[in-house]
């Protein structure tokens, strides 16, 4: 069965006169999201040594900060949340993320998996702990660094005969 979607513009995390990118607009169906993302901050710049404590930085509390408000907006402005925020909080839950560097040697793949996976569940108000499939892509896109993230419900498995 196909699931209507809706595209959903929503506020951009970098605006388009700083940076003269355009960013793609989030797409919200009944079962799953897709939005467009801006890099995380590098692994080393993720975490702070506070008193022999490693803590999160105030560049990876702003990173969540500001890509949980961007999952909301998209989610709220559209008109599946409800059916959406109810499957993304009874299911298994699947994530693919793509990630576009500028290069292809400064970044490694995982680097930005966890701070990117723990900002759209927290911005969703969902348990990460819930996903129980990943895809990571790596890309380079020298003009126009970003993340493509996708959350979908985990497919039902066929049943056999």
């Amino acid at each position: 069965m196909q699931h209507p979607t809706v595209a959903v513009e929503s506020d951009r995390l970098t605006s388009r006169a700083a940076t003269g990118k355009i960013w793609h607009p989030s797409v919200v169906s009944s079962n799953g999201l897709t939005v467009t993302l801006p890099i995380p901050p590098s692994i080393n710049h993720q975490y702070a040594t506070v008193n022999g404590r490693r803590v999160l930085s105030s560049a990876g509390r702003a990173y969540k900060t500001q890509v949980g408000h961007h999952v909301w907006l998209a989610l709220v402005r559209s008109p599946f949340k409800v059916t959406l925020l109810d499957q993304l909080l009874s299911g298994p839950l699947v994530i693919s993320i793509k990630f576009f560097f500028a290069s292809s040697l400064r970044r490694d793949l995982d680097g930005g998996l966890k701070i990117t996976q723990d900002a759209v569940c927290e911005g969703l108000g969902i348990n990460d702990n819930r996903i129980v499939e990943t895809h990571l892509y790596k890309h380079v896109d020298k003009a126009s660094p970003r993340i493509e993230l996708s959350l979908s419900t985990l497919p039902p498995s066929p049943t056999l005969p």
